[in-house]
């Protein structure tokens, strides 16, 4: 049975490096790569950090229903394809997802079992801190980032868990820790206990 973790976090707060560290440490998961009509930012990879298609062909899919989620965000579309949940199924293998708190609310409407964590920077300081680091957006960008960051943050009682990304090393090992404790949640692993029992004739 595959668990979908849903991963959102406001654009900084060091999401994509921990899912990133997830992917590579826990086996058995598969990053879901989102479809996305922005441009390639620095060293993206088609296919890889993103599938990048234009806004016509984004919403030639819309029109046919392939989304399970979806979502425009600066002006630019993002949204997840049904196929990849298929293709995890097939791998016998976990999905992982990096979506917004949009994608995220609708996810969880399609797929209410999934498991969803949100990662917060520990201040509007740090955050700030961060997005000025990366080197990518312009003044004007980084402000609508932040404003952005303050809507986002409002909707953390909507999520299983909230991991405060205080430091690297700790929110790895604590993020593994909710995948690797959902794995083995009662009411996942149902079809594995019952030969076990059998074994013992209960």
């Amino acid at each position: 049975m595959t668990t979908v973790f849903i991963v959102s976090a406001p654009s900084g707060s060091g999401k994509s490096t921990l899912v990133a560290r997830l992917l590579a440490s826990v086996p058995g998961l598969m990053f879901s790569v989102s479809y996305t009509t922005r441009r390639p930012r620095g060293h993206e990879v088609d296919g890889q950090s993103y599938h990048f298609v234009t806004r016509e062909d984004f919403e030639a899919m819309l029109a046919r229903d392939e989304f399970l989620e979806w979502a425009e965000v600066f002006g630019n579309y993002y949204g997840t394809h049904r196929g990849i949940l298929e293709s995890a199924r097939d791998r016998d293998s976990d999905l992982v997802l990096d979506i917004d708190v949009q994608g995220a609310r609708q996810l969880k409407e399609r797929i209410p079992e999934a498991v969803t964590v949100f990662i917060l920077a520990p201040s509007r300081q740090i955050l700030e801190q961060r997005l000025r680091a990366r080197g990518e957006d312009r003044e004007d960008v980084i402000e609508r980032r932040l404003r952005e960051a303050a809507e986002e943050i409002r909707n953390y009682k909507a999520y299983d868990y909230v991991l405060i990304n205080r430091e690297l090393a700790e929110s790895d090992a604590v993020l593994s820790a909710i995948v690797r404790a959902e794995r083995v949640r009662r009411t996942r692993i149902e079809d594995q206990i019952r030969p076990i029992l059998d074994t013992f004739q209960v």
